[in-house]
């Protein structure tokens, strides 16, 4: 479903009724579809709602069943269903709506992010409704139409991802709103220059922090504390732990960089149908987030890399093996390897590199085409190249990082 009421209407009333609500992005392909479908195994599945007037029934007190299933893709190539459950979901949003975003029934939230990703389903639909404010949904972002609901709406608070707040900042004419008080940033890293720019151009804040679809939001700057930091993204919300551990999980000191772990509430229970992926990033209720970090004696945390090889574009993830082993389905393509090279609106693009089977011919629009047709627009590979063969380690493990020097 694209953003509106009837996604809306759809998720309030499965979480009341106790079952388990699985929104999937309509820009997928039908074959991902497809996959997703056959995982799920859904009982029932809704492509649109029509206005049937007013309903109600009892809410269960307990629901048993998890409140939803949330889709990323997973480095082993394929999506990955994460299971969460009505607490986790209800931590999850108390703490948008409380310390990250100081919401109040005053507040107008612009919902311009996709409705069917975790920042957009539960930042920009959810956490509002739970604090009693106003949500105006669009059904597709343009920096047009932004910039005019934030000017005219009286939009209070803008969850958006980098790229939208520089498309906004793009446009000469722009420069808040006369209630505008926040934006949030999510989904992919957004520069401290550019919420900088953000602030002298609009006279408010950015809120950064950091989230996964299994996580959520377990690190961010808060509403009611100015503190923001140029490298830094932010402190643990309040009832989330955080550790930065060796390569044998011993804790490490302050300012030492290792892989983080988060222990929160408002974690995942496991991804769906998949125990051994689910154990390798649960352990004694911490989840291994693979990425490299630092926090310092105050609490800040400074992400220096990434252990695992997702691409941020756009506010998207993207796995290199879900685009890998589509690259391998082409007749002509005997090796393919992708990684994500810097771009200046989407933080990051995703490129491929290929090597061509003994007397097969394709060129890289070729290849550009055909993963076009197969994968979601936010995951095809925009940059091929092609080489005779792809460097190689002694055990035969593709040299990634001699990849786009």
């Amino acid at each position: 479903m694209v953003n509106g009421w009837p996604l809306a209407a759809v998720t309030l009333a499965t979480l009341k009724l106790g079952a388990t609500i699985a929104p999937l992005d309509p820009l997928l392909k039908g074959q991902e579809r497809a996959a997703i479908v056959a995982d799920l195994r859904p009982a029932l599945t809704i492509e649109d709602v029509a206005d049937g007037g007013s309903h109600d029934w009892p809410a269960l007190s307990a629901p048993a069943a998890p409140a939803m299933v949330l889709y990323t893709s997973g480095s082993t190539g394929r999506p990955k269903g994460a299971l969460l459950s009505h607490a986790a979901v209800t931590f999850a949003n108390e703490s948008w709506a409380g310390p990250v975003m100081a919401l109040t029934p005053d507040d107008v939230v612009l919902a311009v992010l996709p409705l069917t990703h975790a920042f957009g389903f539960n930042g920009a639909l959810l956490a509002p409704l739970l604090a009693g404010a106003t949500v105006m949904l669009v059904e597709r972002f343009t920096p047009e139409a932004a910039a005019q609901a934030v000017r005219d709406r009286g939009i209070t608070v803008f969850p958006g991802v980098a790229t939208m707040f520089r498309r906004m900042l793009d446009a000469a004419d722009f420069d808040g709103g006369p209630r505008l008080r926040l934006a949030v940033s999510g989904a992919a890293p957004c520069s401290f220059e550019l919420a900088e720019e953000w602030r002298r151009r609009t006279g408010t804040r950015i809120i950064r922090g950091y989230g996964m679809t299994e996580l959520f939001r377990p690190i961010s700057y808060l509403a009611g504390d100015a503190t923001d930091l140029p490298a830094s993204i932010g402190r643990a919300v309040p009832g989330v732990d955080l550790r930065v551990v060796d390569d044998d999980g011993h804790p490490l000191g302050a300012d030492d960089t290792g892989e983080l772990w988060i222990r929160t509430p408002g974690a995942m229970d496991g991804y769906l149908g998949a125990a051994e992926e689910t154990q390798a990033v649960l352990s004694d209720g911490w989840f291994r987030t693979g990425d490299l970090a630092c926090i310092s004696a105050a609490g800040f945390v400074t992400i220096a890399g990434r252990k695992r090889e997702r691409i941020l574009r756009g506010g998207y993830s993207i796995f290199p093996p879900e685009v890998e082993s589509l690259l391998l389905t082409h007749p002509a393509i005997a090796e393919a390897a992708v990684i994500g090279v810097p771009h200046p609106d989407l933080g990051e693009e995703v490129a491929a590199f290929v090597a061509l089977r003994p007397g097969a011919a394709a060129t890289a629009e070729d290849i550009v085409a055909f993963s076009r047709d197969r994968l979601a627009g936010f995951k095809y590979p925009r940059q091929v190249t092609i080489l005779p063969a792809l460097p190689r380690s002694a055990t035969g493990k593709i040299l990634k990082a001699r990849l786009g020097r």
